[in-house]
């Protein structure tokens, strides 16, 4: 009985992180809209490494890994970079439910794909058959069944970058994991990110603090600290906790954030292409994780 209790505090805690996510995309468009897409991708992470390092002093993570780990961590933090720009451009231009639905719908579809492709994972027939309908779940969210390639614009063409990006993170860090706790990888790929993304700020002097609004220096602090730093941290603390074979489907509770949140905020409304989509491949990531299969994904 104590042990299920603690899994649902848990659980519960995964719930937390996953919604705090969900409102990050709203956040977002509201910081870059009072700035710019390179300030606010340097000050998101920025913030995040600086608030997360009490966290891996106090959660005693060891920090240590090997040449081929620090390789990994290089890797993902440049392409964290790239993700964090897409993120805000994409938000600078388009709708935070719908890129928040659509990010985290596809992420997963793509990222069983490159594990299958360079990981040598093997699937079963029916995990071929949870591609099959994640595949049609992403077309989908892209509207191609209406709208063609028409996704192919300024909006879509971001937050399909940002999915492409964060898929091939994941896969590094499922690599990763192998020879450095997540923890120090998460904090190191943080200083990289923040440090690249300083870079491409620079030209827009982020650190003229007057030259950005209250508004944003507000909203850039809670989303470097509580979807960054916060979520992170129970979202790890958490996943060791309710099992890593789930967390793939907990991560589907992000869109609701982002929807709710940006229907609050800007009354942004839930297409149905967008739910159906979005459901699909909710149901293709537990197909893909039923635990009859010893060689399921995890």
């Amino acid at each position: 009985m104590d042990e299920s209790k603690n899994t649902n505090k848990y659980i519960i805690l995964m719930i937390i992180a996953m919604l705090f996510w969900g409102f990050a995309w709203t956040a977002g468009k509201v910081a870059a809209e009072h700035s710019n897409a390179q300030v606010a991708a340097f000050w998101r992470y920025a913030i995040s490494f600086i608030t997360i390092l009490p966290v891996i002093w106090y959660l005693k993570t060891p920090l240590k890994t090997d040449r081929v780990g620090y390789m990994y961590m290089v890797a993902a933090g440049v392409l964290t970079s790239l993700f964090n720009y897409l993120f805000f451009a994409g938000l600078s231009h388009g709708q935070a439910g719908y890129g928040g639905t659509m990010v985290t719908s596809l992420a997963p579809i793509i990222t069983y794909i490159l594990s299958i492709l360079f990981l040598g994972i093997t699937v079963s027939f029916r995990q071929l058959g949870a591609l099959f309908i994640g595949i049609l779940g992403a077309l989908i969210l892209l509207r191609v069944p209406l709208d063609g390639f028409a996704f192919l614009n300024v909006e879509s063409s971001y937050f399909l970058g940002c999915a492409i990006v964060w898929a091939l993170v994941t896969v590094i860090a499922q690599k990763a994991s192998k020879r450095a706790h997540l923890m120090f990888h998460t904090v190191v790929v943080f200083g990289i990110t923040a440090f690249i993304n300083m870079l491409f700020a620079l030209p827009h002097h982020p650190f003229d603090f007057e030259a950005y609004d209250e508004t944003f220096w507000i909203t850039i602090f809670l989303i470097g600290l509580i979807p960054g730093t916060f979520s992170t941290a129970l979202y790890f603390v958490s996943a060791g906790k309710v099992g890593a074979h789930r967390t793939g489907v907990y991560m589907f509770i992000v869109p609701v954030g982002a929807i709710v949140s940006s229907w609050v905020v800007y009354g942004e409304a839930l297409e149905i292409s967008t739910l159906i989509g979005c459901l699909l491949a909710f149901a293709a990531v537990i197909l893909f994780n039923m635990k009859n299969s010893s060689k399921a994904l995890e």
